[in-house]
Order: structure tokens, then sequence, then C-alpha cells
């Protein structure tokens, strides 16, 4: 699990077996690398107060990203403002 510094929310990556989706991981916890890439999909209700309550207006979120190397590399239909970048991934401490 990291705190994304993206979208300020924690990501789950589920490695070796077992139900679910799982990730390839190179086993490093300095620098891991994982496999697929992590795509993260939610809804946040709008802002307009009419609209709160109409789920069609919700407003939809994207955090998609490859880790390799202990960098997160964000992609371009991330909804956030590191699209297109890439950062260290954090400590979990440093994320808190």
């Amino acid at each position: 699990m990291f705190r994304c510094p993206g979208c300020g929310e924690p990501h789950m990556v589920t490695v070796g077996e077992g139900a679910g989706p799982r990730w390839g991981w190179n086993g490093s916890g300095d620098a891991p690398t994982f496999t697929p890439s992590i795509l993260v999909t939610w809804s946040d209700p709008s802002d307009v107060p009419e609209e709160f309550d109409d789920t069609s207006k919700d407003i939809k979120r994207v955090c998609h990203s490859f880790i390799t190397d202990g960098c997160i590399q964000f992609l371009g239909d991330c909804t956030h403002s590191l699209a297109g970048q890439t950062v260290d991934l954090p400590d979990w401490k440093d994320a808190e």
C-alpha cells in the first residue's frame, strides 16, 4: 500500500497468490517495481448543491500509474495535477 502524492489517497497493490487482482513485484522494498500499471477510478459528487444527489452529475476521477524502481510515472489520463510526471515513491511515514 502507498499513499499517492497525486490524488492523496492510499492505493493497495496485492502481490503473490490469492484471490482478486495481483501484480508482479520485483521483491524490493526500497525500489519496488509493480507490473502491470495501477489504475484507480472513483467518482466525486458534483460541487453544485442542486446536483449533489444526482449521481449522473458526479465527477469522474482517475489515477493511473506505473511504479518502476521506486518511482511513480503518472500517465496522461490522470485527473490530478501530477498527470504526465514522474516522482519518487514516498515513504509511508513521509506521506502522512
